[in-house]
């Protein structure tokens, strides 16, 4: 990249995108943004954006190209069945930063190598919020150099950090999904089994804060339990996805991950029972398998 911050095409403006192509403009980068429905990228016009009609538009003549899109067969429509990988420069770099399966990311590396273009995977951890303050868990695959030609592009919307080849970003998500859900899981039944012998569960989560049990998903998931707000700020559906992948990618390498797999199970069971919940949801599906009406959970 030359002293000159690199152009960037920004591929989805959806719940995150939109928080992390704002943040991309606010450091200074001129963004062209293009997203299905198309009034989600005009919002990004105040801040300077400019909008695209098409992904192929929106990638002509970029230096980095951003997407943050549903799944890896929307990834590969949007890429390479929509032109998009035609108009790419060659020298570009892609920064995948959907949560999509190890192998899909890897097929779309040698794709675009083939075309002279960089890959990078780079999920990304932290919600809407970590989207919005700029403070995202970044973890990226790929080649080093690749990596090191947009970290400071990476830096513009959280904390980015190399782990591995083509493929390992996603597979650190598919962990950090894994101990998000499994972590949800335990404090829901926790929380269940203190209200249901007679405790406030909101005063032994208090309890429990700052000791071993202590937990950004104790913090933040916990205080949803309590306060029943089961709005969406974490997809429970996109996080079934993303576990049903890890198994998937498991399965490949020989592996049984049997916790992740009843993971799965709640996930199903609460989608098909309640509907899309918030992931700290599976407190309602715990609670459903044990024949309870949620008034159980809540604070005396």
């Amino acid at each position: 990249m030359t002293a000159a911050k690199p152009t960037v095409a920004f591929l989805g403006i959806g719940l995150m995108g939109r928080h992390q192509a704002a943040n991309l403009l606010k450091a200074g980068y001129h963004v062209t943004a293009w997203n299905r429905s198309r009034a989600k990228a005009e919002a990004l016009e105040a801040l300077g954006a400019r909008v695209a009609d098409s992904p192929a538009e929106a990638v002509a003549g970029a230096d980095v190209v951003v997407a943050m899109l549903e799944n890896g067969p929307i990834v590969a429509e949007v890429l390479f069945a929509s032109g998009a990988d035609a108009a790419l420069k060659s020298g570009a770099v892609v920064v995948d930063m959907s949560s999509i399966k190890p192998a899909e990311a890897q097929d779309h590396a040698a794709r675009l190598a083939r075309r002279g273009v960089a890959h990078v995977d780079a999920p990304v951890s932290g919600g809407t919020v970590g989207a919005e303050a700029g403070t995202l868990a970044i973890m990226a695959g790929g080649e080093p150099d690749a990596f090191a030609r947009v970290e400071t592009l990476l830096k513009a919307m959280g904390r980015p950090v190399h782990v591995g080849p083509s493929g390992s970003g996603q597979l650190a998500k598919l962990a950090n999904q894994i101990i998000v859900g499994v972590a949800i899981g335990a404090v829901g039944e926790a929380l269940m089994l203190a209200a249901k012998g007679g405790a406030d569960p909101a005063k032994v989560r208090e309890a429990l804060r700052g000791g071993f049990a202590e937990s950004r998903v104790l913090e933040l998931h916990g205080q949803r339990m309590v306060e029943r707000d089961f709005v969406t700020k974490g997809r429970s559906v996109t996080h079934l996805k993303d576990i049903d992948n890890a198994l998937s990618a498991a399965e490949g390498l020989g592996l049984d991950l049997p916790f992740s797999g009843l993971l799965a199970d709640l996930f199903r069971g609460l989608l098909a029972n309640a509907g899309d919940l918030d992931h700290s949801g599976l407190l309602v599906e715990l609670e459903r398998r044990n024949g309870l009406d949620g008034a159980d959970s809540r604070a005396a």
